[in-house]
């Protein structure tokens, strides 16, 4: 049975950011995630993607956004139980919980904080019969390390962001990109598709519209791709094919969640958001894009925020009889589980005699 002050439901950014706010607290957390690493979307789907609205940084890559939250958090020494996802919850006599993972790891705290994003992701799948038979031999659904596809034949399906940013990527690292769309119209950011016009123009992507992929040919590994032309009312086969990317989104779900008697509004946990993110179950916190509230935002630095009022709530219902009057870090420095100290140099005031 792993103990903790605070059980956080996914290490996404919020997840983690919130093990820091816990920590000035005196909290120890504990964190669960299906994905083998911590980091959430940020390190499994765009790891490689720049943001742009975190506060202080005018851009920063996903994933080094999550190795600066990880170094900030390690002086709390939090724990991770990672390539498991949370399936029950039972509240204890105590008022506690007792979280089981998919793998029969038990967890116990007296606070629960949901921070798993959207939830967990499946991709949208286009329906071609023998797609799944190449699965990791030659068709992915979320391009992870794009140094894979180096020098490869890739063929990119799709017409939203992730579909043009990558063709655009990759055309400077594959030696062939093939971006098809079953519309003349894509639904992403108009200089994307601008560049992706011009790069077809030059002849570094191969821009086919109003055409689909309707087949995929090869023994064990992935040889070629057929795609239907609406207008032609034909079907051409795009030969030596490395790679099979279609790039349709990923559908959310709340997985085992959604049984754990919460109210759910769209899909996502309705919270109290006039006073500290908790449920309509007292003790289980949500934080970030998995909950609603009238005015969300869903943006990473509102979970930052989130995170740090949850943490004095939790605070209050983890130690009933003690008040904690709030210190600005620059004032009562970062103490570490760790015995390490940050704190700004004082200074030195000399009297005159």
């Amino acid at each position: 049975m792993i103990k903790t002050d605070i059980l956080i439901i996914g290490a996404g950014p919020t997840g983690l950011f919130a093990v820091f706010e816990a920590g000035l607290l005196k909290l120890k957390c504990h964190l669960i995630d299906a994905l083998p690493q911590p980091g959430g979307q940020c390190s499994e789907i765009y790891p490689k993607k720049p943001i742009y609205d975190i506060p202080g940084f005018p851009e920063v890559l996903a994933g080094d956004l999550v190795d600066n939250l990880m170094e900030q958090i390690k002086p709390f020494e939090p724990g991770f139980t990672l390539g498991e996802r949370a399936e029950t919850i039972d509240k204890q006599d105590d008022g506690s919980f007792i979280v089981t993972t998919s793998k029969g790891t038990k967890h116990h705290a007296p606070v629960v904080v949901i921070a798993g994003g959207l939830g967990s992701f499946e991709p949208r799948k286009p329906p071609i019969p023998s797609i799944k038979k190449y699965e990791d031999n030659g068709v992915a659904y979320i391009i992870r390390d794009p140094e894979v596809y180096r020098d490869k034949k890739v063929v990119i399906a799709g017409g939203g962001d992730s579909a043009l940013d990558w063709s655009i990527f990759l055309a400077d690292v594959a030696s062939e990109v093939s971006l098809i769309h079953r519309r003349k119209d894509f639904r992403g950011a108009l200089d994307s598709v601008e560049k992706v016009e011009e790069l077809s123009k030059i002849g570094k992507i191969n821009l086919i519209t109003d055409a689909e992929v309707v087949d995929l040919k090869g023994e064990d590994q992935l040889e070629s791709v057929v795609i239907r032309h609406k207008d032609k009312a034909m079907e051409e086969e795009i030969r030596e094919t490395d790679h099979f990317i279609p790039l349709f989104g990923l559908s959310p779900k709340l997985g085992p969640i959604a049984n754990w008697g919460l109210e759910i509004e769209k899909n996502a946990i309705k919270v109290d958001n006039s006073y500290d993110y908790q449920t309509n179950i007292p003790g289980i916190y949500a934080i970030g894009d998995v909950n609603t509230y009238k005015g969300k935002l869903k943006l990473i630095l509102c979970g930052f925020h989130e995170a740090a009022i949850m943490c004095q709530s939790a605070y209050q219902r983890i130690n009933p009889d003690k008040k904690y009057v709030m210190k600005y870090t620059t004032v009562s420095g970062v103490n570490g589980f760790d015995g390490s100290k940050k704190e700004a140099k004082r200074e030195v005031v000399k009297s005159i005699n």
